[in-house]
């Protein structure tokens, strides 16, 4: 398989004075460099202003009719958590679904109500009425003045129901008994206007009051298991990256053996989970409700529920089957492919080993990671909390001021109350009508921009110093003598110094692309309702080309890296070159380069599998050593969950650092067969096993 010139560029000549990265080298793409730091102290501007503005307050407390909070610490309403509706009806209203308001009188109170009461029943008795007086208007003092005035100027509600707390709010102590809709074992109640009304007209306002109220049940009940088992998850997260650490080193140590037990572990694992899933099928056959189909069951906020179906347990073990037949397959056909990546993965292992500071490596990437995460959600929210509180014109009959603006101080005076005296001004929203609080979105989207921009360079910037680190290995002649001191440090060290524009300009270029990608998502969330059919098939033929469009560019980026790192040209050049390399040896990079992603996927595999089966036996309780010292929980698939999702990120760590070796020593490799001839003028730099490699490789393709 000779080297080609022509559409795919010019393969490479011999160089006598070609020693491996090259350390004379010049700064690259100057403009995105400037571009990038310009853009980054706009982003600390953006994020001063946010802080300065922004109040997170608004999002953790519930705001009453006056903007004011509920049991903040340090206001008058530090005693009173809870948000109370004067009339809970009218929340059923569209006009909650439109503004986002209740179109009632919102108080802050200590306490819901715990009983049936109406003003006009409790302004006969000066005990009821000192105890309705919790649920007033602050400035309510007058308790001798008339019920009716009282009621027409609504600083009290016209009546009390029992209520409980939820998310901070007063919601209808709403049950069902035998199938009958009860609130304190009544099915009526009286509006206290002299009014019998059914207590289903409370469960729509209470539904339209809060529409996410399961999902607030769920939060809290995820949150209570997270306190219960943090230590636990940490524990477990522990194992994993011990794990693979120990399978790391045995990597470098008994790569060709690691490699077939690996592949057969990954097989077992999946024959277990099929097992299994058999098991708790067959275990439901015959029990009281485990024939329901989900698609009856719909969706349940306890998701336990789901364990008891048997239907779910085939679904997991069909699943499973698939892959596991998926797995076997690609074993079967690729079975002289993984031959040749074993050689590969130990000639990364020798270079790991040489340089073992690289396994540590991904530890900075994510710290970088995680305050680029932190600023960027501090700034979001912040961003969102900055608006002004505005009140609005709210009632319930025809009024030409409906909507508008108003001043909560002076309403009572003006001539709206005269023309609509049903009308009220209350709290609607944050907003602002100045140039800040209008430009709000373009500052979100800028954002959410520099978030991507950031990141991506992030980890570009690590994956170029880990390129330059394993480019100097393999072009040592003698390995490791032949070895800079330090590679690392000095990789990083040159990626700052003179590629920072081309690291920006890469990254620059991916986050456009996943900037139009969440648009698009943006936009199909919206079009979810319409029926455009067209619309909608256009956008989803969007999303694949653009989704198509970023892993394309990520490939090519992750490569144009390795070209920086050794060779300090711009990214267009580098990009371009290696490109070009790929294509002159398009079958070694669907042979090597692939199958040996797909052998680190079945390590990653092995991990989570693993320490997945081991976190479920331990939190369902099924390990009798321990089994008193599991916490009891409210969803046991938390932990679980989190372990696995954990787990993954942790071998993902440290198996991308034996990913973008391979990738470096075989594009190095490449370079190599097309530099150089394996004569005593033009030696291989490459080491004997890979020469080997090279025959075995010759042989099967010749």
């Amino acid at each position: 398989m000779g080297a080609r010139s022509g559409n795919h560029g010019t393969p490479q000549k011999y160089d006598p004075t070609f020693k491996g990265p090259i350390y004379d080298r010049g700064c690259t793409d100057i403009v995105c460099c400037v571009l990038l730091l310009l853009a980054i102290v706009a982003y600390v501007v953006v994020g001063v202003v946010a802080w300065t503005h922004g109040d997170p307050r608004k999002v953790i407390y519930p705001t009453d009719s006056r903007g004011q909070f509920c049991g903040q610490q340090g206001t008058p309403n530090e005693n009173k958590p809870f948000l109370f509706y004067f009339d809970i009806v009218k929340c059923a209203s569209p006009l909650v679904l439109l503004q986002f308001q209740c179109p009632t009188m919102q108080i802050c109170v200590s306490q819901c109500p715990d009983r049936y009461l109406t003003y006009l029943g409790a302004s006969q008795s000066s005990a009821q009425l000192q105890y309705y007086r919790n649920f007033c208007v602050p400035e309510f003092q007058n308790l001798q003045k008339p019920p009716l005035e009282v009621l027409k100027d609504k600083e009290c509600p016209a009546m009390l129901i029992p209520s409980t707390p939820l998310a901070r709010r007063c919601f209808p102590a709403i049950q069902a008994k035998e199938g009958v809709i009860m609130v304190g074992n009544e099915t009526t109640y009286n509006d206290g206007l002299g009014q019998l009304r059914n207590v289903t007209e409370l469960l729509e306002g209470a539904k339209k009051a809060n529409v996410v109220l399961e999902a607030r049940q769920l939060a809290m009940k995820i949150f209570e298991d997270y306190t219960v088992s943090w230590y636990w998850i940490i524990i477990g997260l522990v194992i994993a990256m011990v794990a693979s650490l120990v399978f790391i080193v045995l990597l470098r140590l008994l790569a060709g053996v690691m490699v077939w037990v690996m592949i057969v572990m990954v097989v077992l694992v999946l024959a277990y989970g099929i097992f299994h899933c058999y098991l708790e099928y067959a275990k439901l056959k015959g029990e009281a409700g485990s024939d329901v189909s989900l698609k009856d069951l719909g969706f349940q906020t306890d998701l336990r529920v789901y364990l008891h179906l048997r239907q779910t347990w085939l679904a997991f073990m069909i699943i499973l089957c698939i892959v596991e037949v998926v797995i076997i397959l690609l074993l079967i056909f690729l079975r002289k492919r993984i031959l040749i990546a074993i050689a590969l993965i130990k000639e990364a292992s020798r270079a790991v080993g040489h340089i073992m500071s690289s396994l540590l490596f991904p530890l900075c990437t994510f710290f970088l990671l995680c305050l680029c995460i932190a600023y960027w959600a501090s700034t979001a929210v912040f961003l969102s909390t900055s608006n002004e509180a505005v009140y609005k014109v709210f009632n319930e009959s025809t009024c030409q001021f409906s909507g508008q603006s108003c001043n909560p101080e002076t309403f009572n005076t003006s001539n709206v109350t005269k023309l609509c005296p049903d009308a009220q001004c209350l709290f609607a929203f944050y907003g602002g009508e100045t140039a800040y609080h209008r430009y709000l979105i373009v500052l979100q989207f800028f954002n959410v921009f520099m978030f991507f921009w950031l990141a991506n360079f992030i980890i570009a910037l690590g994956q170029v110093t880990l390129a330059g680190a394993f480019a100097s290995y393999y072009w040592a002649f003698k390995k490791p003598d032949d070895m800079p001191p330090f590679p690392l440090f000095s990789s990083f060290s040159r990626a700052l110094r003179y590629h920072t524009g081309s690291l920006a300009f890469g990254s620059l270029i991916l986050a456009i692309v996943q900037v139009i990608r969440v648009t698009l998502e943006y936009l199909d969330h919206k079009l979810k309702a319409a029926e455009n059919r067209l619309a909608k098939f256009l956008l989803s033929c969007l999303k694949c080309c653009f989704w198509c469009l970023e892993k394309f560019i990520k490939f090519l980026n992750r490569n144009a890296y390795i070209m920086i790192a050794v060779y300090g040209t711009n990214f267009c050049t580098s990009a371009r070159n290696a490109f070009f390399l790929l294509m002159r040896n398009i079958i070694r990079v669907a042979v090597l380069d692939k199958v040996t992603d797909f052998l680190f996927f079945l390590g990653k595999l092995l991990i989570v599998g693993s320490v997945g089966i081991l976190a479920f036996f331990f939190f369902t309780h099924r390990i009798k050593l321990v089994e008193d010292t599991a916490p009891s929980l409210n969803y046991y698939w938390v932990p679980i969950l989190t372990v696995i999702v954990g787990s993954y990120l942790i071998a993902h760590g440290f198996f991308s650092v034996y990913g973008m070796c391979v990738d470096t020593l075989f594009l190095c490799f490449l370079e190599d067969l097309e530099r150089n001839d394996g004569s005593d003028e033009k030696p291989y730099f490459m080491s004997p096993d890979l020469k080997r490699l090279l025959k075995k490789r010759n042989k099967v393709y010749s």
